[in-house]
């Protein structure tokens, strides 16, 4: 755990396509699931789980993500206004934010229930064999998921692709192979393969619920995972 980040990058910059018409003139970070946004909710799963300094990228709508996080400590926001970078993009840019060393990154369209899966991360990250470890759900338990699974993971939780598991939106990864990537928009995946090839990507299996929250049909799926 010492040597666990305590730095966390909050992906909050999407259009929010499949959620529309409910993203039209709301960016999908400020909806709610209950009477939270799902911004709100994962600001506090990192609270909790451990994280001290929480960088905030943003591009559609953006300004109202900036208005809702106004006077918050601890919350930088990465303007991503001029282009959308995607999630490795959006990485690589908010690095001079997040400082040198491994971050959290997390997704906010995402539930969690059980174990807060940024502390169970930070408590099984391990630095010397690892340049990153996703939290991942068994494919049956990922509510509201559409398609097969991300990841297969042998019994060391090293990974390979294609499997049973879906990744979950969390994570913990080291950011100095970014520089590898010369394009300014790319996918997390492009990294996430330099380290699948290298045998240093490793997955942790959520101990707990999970709901994707893409679509607007999965919001009464996560309230009832949420509140029964």
């Amino acid at each position: 755990m010492s040597d666990a980040p305590r730095v966390l990058m909050l992906f909050a910059a999407g259009k929010g396509t499949r959620m529309a018409p409910l993203t039209d003139k709301t960016p999908k970070p400020l909806l709610k699931v209950g009477r939270r946004t799902l911004l709100d909710r994962a600001l506090d799963l990192a609270r909790e789980g451990g994280v001290a300094e929480v960088v905030v990228n943003t591009h559609y709508l953006g300004e109202q993500i900036v208005t809702h996080l106004a006077g918050r400590e601890g919350i930088t926001i990465s303007d991503e206004s001029d282009a959308l970078l995607e999630t490795g993009g959006g990485l690589k840019k908010a690095l001079p934010l997040l400082g040198a060393g491994p971050v959290v990154t997390l997704n906010p369209d995402v539930v969690w229930t059980g174990a807060n899966p940024i502390a169970a991360l930070r408590e099984a990250w391990d630095p010397a064999r690892m340049d990153a470890l996703l939290a991942l759900i068994p494919l049956r338990a990922a509510r509201g998921r559409i398609g097969g699974g991300d990841f297969a993971m042998d019994g060391e939780g090293r990974l390979t692709r294609k499997g049973n598991f879906v990744y979950g939106g969390a994570q913990i990864i080291k950011t100095e192979r970014l520089a590898e990537i010369g394009d300014a928009a790319f996918s997390l995946n492009r990294l996430w393969d330099l380290m699948l090839a290298d045998g240093r990507a490793f997955g942790l299996a959520h101990k707990g619920g999970w709901g994707d929250v893409g679509r607007p049909d999965a919001i009464p799926l996560a309230e009832e995972l949420l509140y029964g």
